[in-house]
């Protein structure tokens, strides 16, 4: 996976954190080029978001990947470009920070 936002220490544009929404609310589960909320806690996801490479049915609800067993709040796929997100995924990176941030310019809602 390949994750962006603000980082993980404090910022001054850090939004407070939404409600989390399953996968099993949602019906949205963690499939290649699915779009997620990165969090630490159920309700502390704010701007930290990741995008999925390959299917990971462990982020999705009753999933290993956290000890809580909630998952991650799935709520968007990449329809195109996912060439590009693999590039980016490709690129230098030290504890799933890359070297060299890429700026987002835009992102659309279809």
């Amino acid at each position: 996976m390949i994750q962006g936002g603000l980082g993980f220490d404090e910022h001054h544009l850090k939004l407070e954190g939404i409600t989390h929404e399953t996968t099993e609310i949602s019906n949205i589960k963690h499939l290649n080029g699915t779009i997620s909320m990165a969090r630490m806690a159920p309700g502390t996801a704010s701007s930290e978001i990741f995008i999925c490479i390959n299917n990971q049915p462990e982020l999705d609800f009753k999933g290993l990947r956290n000890p809580d067993g909630y998952g991650f709040a799935a709520f968007g796929k990449v329809t195109s470009g996912m060439d590009i997100v693999r590039k980016i995924q490709a690129l230098p990176s030290i504890q799933q920070m890359l070297n060299d941030p890429i700026k987002v310019d835009s992102i659309i809602r279809n």
